[in-house]
């Protein structure tokens, strides 16, 4: 039994200390995002890759997001973004916690859910976690729930379905200023090709490289341009594509196409069978998934990778 309560006791020691050591990191983080977005307000570029920088999102995108806004007119400051597991790297945490914007996150582990509520930051900000697993009869009314409209910006990444969700989505009400989707940049600029639709699509189960997954920035280029939306920009790590709504084009932010914007990833993410990591790059990874099934968004025929 005593030896219960020192493990207890060591057990909460050991956690406070944890605690203590995120909650100091976290704090230098937020203060360097500070210094870097006073030092973009000194740049002269229309270029959004010079002003990338990354404080809690998994590439660079939180520099460009701060970008976008100071140099668009945002009716509201709030924001809902799909899949961000635990919300520790995140498009809109940067957001929520530098800029005080209300947001609406969900996910489709209430473990990660859970996670997010008890944050030693949570009480803090107004953001609302839910738990879902998207598809695209339910998206439209779980994003009811968030009670939003006209908002600021609406962040896709879900690993699977992003086009059909993007394309089943009625913009009419959230009207968001900026849409952020994630593109698969193994499938090339050139075609415009989805994955074709499962309702429960899961990345790691569809094929075991983890690399047959998304949509080519093509296609979402495609169904956000019908939807009123132009291409601006992409994270220079080949993963982000930025949408601007077309009536808030302006000189600081300008229309772009594809072959302007695309790049090509070279993080080395692919699995091999006993999902171990196997750091394929370049045509590698497109032949280790050729000869699947792909959907043509233009002419909606399935087609082969």
């Amino acid at each position: 039994m005593f030896k219960n309560i020192i493990e207890k006791i060591v057990s909460k020691y050991v956690q406070a200390i944890i605690k203590n050591n995120i909650i100091a990191h976290e704090t230098q983080l937020m203060a360097l995002g500070t210094v870097l977005c006073n030092q973009q307000r000194g740049m002269v570029s229309d270029n959004l890759n010079d002003y990338e920088f990354k404080i809690f999102s998994q590439f660079g995108d939180d520099g460009i997001i701060q970008y976008l806004i100071r140099n668009l007119k945002i009716e509201n400051n709030t924001f809902i973004e799909f899949g961000v597991e635990n919300y520790t790297e995140s498009n809109t945490r940067f957001l929520l916690m530098h800029n005080n914007w209300s947001g609406f996150v969900i996910d489709a582990s209430q473990k990660n859910i859970d996670n997010i509520k008890n944050q030693y930051w949570f009480w803090r900000y107004n953001l609302k976690p839910y738990c879902a697993f998207i598809d695209i009869e339910n998206i439209n009314q779980i994003l009811g729930q968030s009670g939003f409209s006209n908002i600021g910006i609406l962040s896709i990444d879900i690993d699977g379905n992003d086009y059909h969700i993007l394309k089943a989505l009625d913009l009419s009400q959230l009207n968001p200023a900026i849409i952020i989707a994630e593109y698969n940049s193994v499938f090339g600029s050139e075609r415009c090709i989805s994955i074709p639709y499962q309702k429960e699509f899961i990345r790691s189960k569809a094929h075991y490289s983890q690399l047959y997954y998304g949509a080519s920035i093509g296609a979402l280029h495609y169904i956000a341009l019908k939807n009123g939306y132009v291409l601006v920009g992409s994270n220079k790590a080949g993963n982000n594509a930025y949408f601007v709504r077309k009536d808030l084009i302006n000189h600081h932010v300008k229309e772009a196409s594809v072959t302007q914007i695309f790049r090509e990833s070279q993080y080395r993410e692919s699995r091999n069978a006993n999902n171990s990591l196997s750091y394929l790059g370049g045509t590698e990874r497109l032949n280790l998934i050729k000869g699947l099934n792909v959907l043509n968004v233009l002419s909606n025929e399935l087609e082969q990778l």
